[in-house]
């Protein structure tokens, strides 16, 4: 009896040592190696279990000691032990289930004591542990190693299978309130910019608005302005109407497009959106719109009829009432021109008119329209002759238009007179004047009245000593066009050779006027004033 006393009470040591104030032991159960959460848990605290058996011979005594030995192939094993843990009482512990076979106390291994405290840990813990069971009855830390560092104090528990959440970005309304503030302000430097005149540098910070908000219809409008002030119709017209898309009862974009299509010429769809801008629309505009028709109704009937200086007058007119950025109504003057055989002023023409490339005219005006243009354009280049630009419009014309007669009538012409001006001066350059002259006469059997070739026949005929004949040619040519200052200069030159000292003094004072720091004048000029004098003294 004394020896199982003390055998007792050196038990009861040896366990409240170890598992503290915990004197119940609920059933051994099965648990589960599934999906485990890995969870915080600041209360678990790990022992080497065969350093704590060599501690103390008093272990080999319990029992016999059979059943306290560890698998060989496992040292590491988890005590668990909640703080202000509430023991359960004795008869809660030795309580059994239906199913449950009954075991006897004295039976129960260390190992199984252990699993039955770390499982009653789990059901006041909810289930929720980062304890597995490893295959040989001990317990490792939850993490595919079993080793792996937990997460320290402080940090928030996941649920199982939830992806862990990152910090909500800032407020997508705050973002957008700080994303219009600075487009609004890049809008205002644009204006500041824009009323001062500097309208490349409003354009690129209007643009700069407009890539941080693209469906502010406003920004739209204002960078119409800057491309309208700038001269780029045709891209103020697709910004205009790109607000509109954006915001089709945008009354002021409604406005600024009518306005816009009135400079084109185009007055029906002005006057379709014109009606369509409301409180920004006036009666004047309206008017104006109007005006606008009439004139460009008498152009229309004036090119029908072939009436040439009605169709100059009345184009002028047009662009006068509004339609100053027309490709159209430039160009039915400079046709008008050419017939009138006015070919510098048809020429100045052109020049003064709006210019824009050919992808935005088709992008507008369609392929016919930009064929047309191109057409007009070619012929004045012949009528200049610069015979390789014509070729390459009417090339570009036929491409767009292919059943054009005049746009095939044209190319042709344009190529033979490109021939025969390039046989010319090949035989100019070999010094065969004469074979030169009948080149360029072949080639103004086709235009009769272009200057190049007239001035370069002049050449040739004053080479081969007829002035005469050079003299008539560069009258023709400056003719159709005055200020050609090389047609003027050879007449000045063959009036001296016949002794025509009035003539040519006249010549070399308009030349002078032109080209004030031309020696060559100033020495012709000079020679003619003086063999004049020498006539009236002699």
């Amino acid at each position: 009896m004394g020896a199982n006393s003390l055998e007792k009470k050196s038990r009861s040591g040896f366990w409240s040592t170890v598992f503290g104030r915990c004197k119940c032991w609920p059933r051994r159960m099965s648990i589960s190696t599934g999906s485990i959460p890995n969870q915080n848990n600041n209360n678990v605290k790990t022992s080497n279990w065969n350093t704590r058996r060599g501690r103390s011979d008093v272990d080999q005594g319990l029992d016999g000691g059979s059943y306290l030995k560890s698998p060989p192939n496992h040292s590491m094993l988890v005590v668990v032990h909640q703080q202000n843990q509430v023991c359960k009482p004795p008869v809660e512990s030795t309580r059994i289930t239906t199913n449950q076979r009954k075991v006897p106390k004295e039976a129960i291994s260390i190992s199984g004591e252990l699993e039955s405290m770390i499982m009653d840990y789990q059901k006041i813990k909810g289930n929720n542990s980062n304890l597995v069971r490893a295959s040989s009855g001990n317990f490792m830390l939850y993490g595919h190693l079993g080793n792996l560092r937990q997460p320290v104090e402080g940090e928030n528990k996941k649920e199982d299978n939830k992806v862990e959440e990152k910090p909500e970005p800032p407020s997508l309304q705050c973002k957008a309130l700080a994303t219009r503030r600075d487009s609004e302000k890049l809008k205002n430097l644009g204006n500041i910019d824009y009323n001062k005149g500097n309208f490349g540098e409003a354009l690129s910070l209007y643009e700069a608005a407009i890539a941080i908000d693209p469906f502010k219809a406003s920004y739209r409008t204002y960078s119409s302005a800057a491309l309208e002030a700038a001269g780029r119709i045709l891209e103020a017209v697709s910004e205009c109407r790109e607000a509109i898309r954006i915001e089709p009862r945008y009354h002021r974009a409604h406005h600024r497009l009518g306005n816009l299509y009135i400079r084109l010429g185009e007055v029906e769809k002005a006057m379709y959106h014109l009606k369509r801008a409301g409180p920004e629309a006036d009666s004047d505009h309206i008017a104006k719109a109007k005006t606008l028709q009439e004139r460009i109704n008498k152009c229309t009937e004036a090119k029908r009829l072939r009436t040439w200086n009605v169709l100059v007058k009345e184009t002028d007119s047009a662009i006068k009432a509004g339609a100053d950025s027309s490709p159209f109504m430039y160009a039915f003057k400079a046709e008008a021109l050419l017939k009138l055989h006015r070919h510098q002023e048809a020429n100045e023409t052109l020049l003064q008119g709006p210019k824009y490339n050919d992808e935005d005219c088709i992008k507008h005006f369609g392929p016919i329209g930009n064929a047309n243009l191109l057409v007009v354009q070619a012929k004045v280049d012949m009528a200049l002759g610069r015979f390789d630009d014509a070729l390459a419009a009417m090339e570009r014309a036929v491409r767009l238009d292919s059943n054009s007669k005049e746009a095939n009538s044209a190319m042709s012409k344009a190529r033979a007179l490109a021939t025969f001006e390039t046989v010319g001066n090949e035989h100019f350059k070999t010094s065969n004047f004469y074979d030169a002259c009948i080149s360029y006469g072949e080639g103004l059997a086709h235009d009769p009245r272009n200057s190049v070739l007239l001035l370069n026949r002049a050449i040739c005929y004053s080479k081969l000593g007829q002035d005469e004949l050079a003299i008539e040619d560069c009258t023709r040519a400056l003719s159709v066009r005055p200020g050609y200052t090389k047609a003027r200069l050879k007449r000045a030159h063959c009036n001296s050779k016949l002794e025509r000292w009035e003539a040519s003094i006249e010549d070399y004072e308009m030349l002078k006027k032109e080209t004030p720091n031309d020696e060559e004048v100033k020495q012709g000029l000079s020679k003619a004033r003086r063999q004049l004098k020498n006539k009236k003294t002699g």
